[in-house]
């Protein structure tokens, strides 16, 4: 019998190592994935089947359109700011001259006026783009 107990008394001791390894481990992964978050403005993206985005692509340069018509740039640091047509073009401009062959894309409200959104491809387009893609919700 006593044999038999000293078998398991070290079954009942839990090592918590390798649970500390894969904490750690999920730590690193989420430091390094959370700054890569996208943030911006709120727009609710008409759904289609496309193609997304190669993953080796450089940061695009994303023109977005919110409900009411306005224009929020966003680049590299995910900070958004508004921004007048003028102004829009203006930075977009400087960006690609800064940044040749960058991705640009436009992500228009579902709810917004169709003219609003060619206006802003038009206003990149002036800015020196030499394409432009638009933005989606993958369909269901």
């Amino acid at each position: 019998m006593a044999r038999r107990n000293k078998k398991l008394r070290p079954m009942a001791e839990i090592n918590v190592v390798p649970y500390i390894d894969v904490m750690l481990v999920l730590l690193v992964i989420f430091m390094i994935t959370a700054p890569l978050l996208t943030q911006g403005v709120k727009v609710d993206l008409p759904q289609a089947d496309a193609r997304p985005i190669e993953e080796k692509a450089k940061r695009p340069l994303v023109v977005s359109v919110d409900r009411e018509g306005r224009f929020h740039l966003t680049y590299d640091d995910d900070r958004t700011r508004q921004l007048n047509d003028e102004e829009l073009k203006r930075q977009a401009a400087a960006i690609l001259k800064n940044n040749p062959g960058i991705p640009v894309l436009v992500k228009g409200d579902r709810a917004v006026d169709y003219g609003r959104v060619v206006q802003a491809m038009v206003l990149l387009q002036e800015a020196g783009a030499p394409s432009i893609g638009l933005l989606t919700e993958p369909g269901e």
